[in-house]
């Protein structure tokens, strides 16, 4: 069973791909699929990212066959190969996960820095506020640091996420502008998303971008869109009652998130 405090401060729909129809709710996020069936290998979706568009402005993912990671902002959607180079994606494609929502902040600070990852995410705590309130965010400046992954398309029959990462490229970028999206959810989410903060980082030019390990912003805006409501579509052989992670699952999960 889901963890009640989900039920109690964090309403979940769960969808099937049937249900889809568009959303512009503010403070609604929309989620194609669950971390949890993405760690145990889940790699093909049923949501096209023209489906997706419908759902958000602003958000993160991945691609079929795990082929990148997915930067969404302004309502346009990037990949970031296993290189950390950016081109865009085809409406026609499709995702086995994704995180969305239309961005309406209503939090705003300036961040001066340099600011180690721990500090920034101290300081996104403290502008959030609510320990057990999920949010979307972005934060828009210069980045002294950004240190990122991808990992190569996968082939069937897939392994899990966490074997996969073992084979993720890493890389950095120093001194650049460039934006940052993604998600904060708290441990009681844990299954449905990654708890705690999923970044996605691109630059200014829209040509460099992957999954965030370490970030040490010098000057940006934080921008925070808390959230109450959580639309989950779930593809064929995925339930939301199976979302919660075991222990060594969810370990995993701990791996595949920060490891680098």
């Amino acid at each position: 069973m889901l963890d009640e405090r989900l039920a109690r401060h964090l309403h979940v729909e769960s969808l099937r791909h049937r249900d889809l129809h568009p959303e512009h709710e503010a403070h609604v996020l929309f989620q194609a699929s669950t971390i949890g069936a993405l760690l145990e290998g889940a790699f093909e979706g049923d949501v096209t990212f023209e489906e997706l568009a419908e759902h958000g402005n602003l958000g993160l993912g991945t691609l079929n066959a795990l082929d990148g990671e997915m930067i969404a902002v302004d309502g346009s959607f990037y990949r970031a190969d296993v290189d950390g180079l950016i081109s865009e994606v085809p409406p026609e494609e499709r995702t086995p996960f994704a995180a969305m929502a239309w961005f309406e902040p209503s939090l705003e600070r300036a961040m001066d820095g340099p600011l180690a990852y721990s500090d920034l995410l101290a300081e996104l705590d403290a502008i959030a506020a609510d320990p057990e309130a999920s949010c979307a965010l972005r934060l828009d400046g210069e980045f002294e640091l950004i240190r990122a992954r991808s990992v190569p398309r996968q082939y069937p029959p897939f392994r899990p996420l966490a074997e996969v990462v073992a084979d993720q490229h890493v890389f950095e970028f120093t001194g650049v502008q460039g934006t940052v999206v993604g998600f904060r959810f708290p441990d009681y989410a844990r299954g449905l998303e990654a708890d705690g903060y999923h970044l996605h980082f691109i630059t200014a030019d829209r040509k460099e971008g992957g999954h965030v390990l370490d970030c040490r912003p010098a000057a940006v805006t934080a921008s925070i869109d808390l959230s109450g409501d959580l639309h989950v579509e779930l593809p064929p052989g995925v339930e939301l009652e199976s979302a919660q992670l075991d222990a060594a699952t969810a370990s995993a999960l701990d791996r595949v998130e920060h490891r680098g």
